[in-house]
């Protein structure tokens, strides 16, 4: 019982974030995602291409 008390007194003092700040970190973590699975798509096709050169 004085977990959940301790828990509940916890969770009243925490700071959440606004719509807004959600909204930015949210798109934040979108865009980096995609730009590492561009950035390392391109990596692999670069990596790809160059050994199907050497292979010829």
């Amino acid at each position: 019982m004085k977990f959940l008390k301790s828990v509940i007194h916890e969770m009243k003092i925490v700071t959440w974030p606004t719509a807004k700040e959600n909204r930015r970190d949210s798109i934040t973590v979108i865009a980096t995602a995609i730009f590492f699975a561009l950035f390392l798509g391109g990596i692999d096709w670069l990596i790809q291409t160059g050994l199907a050169f050497l292979a010829k």
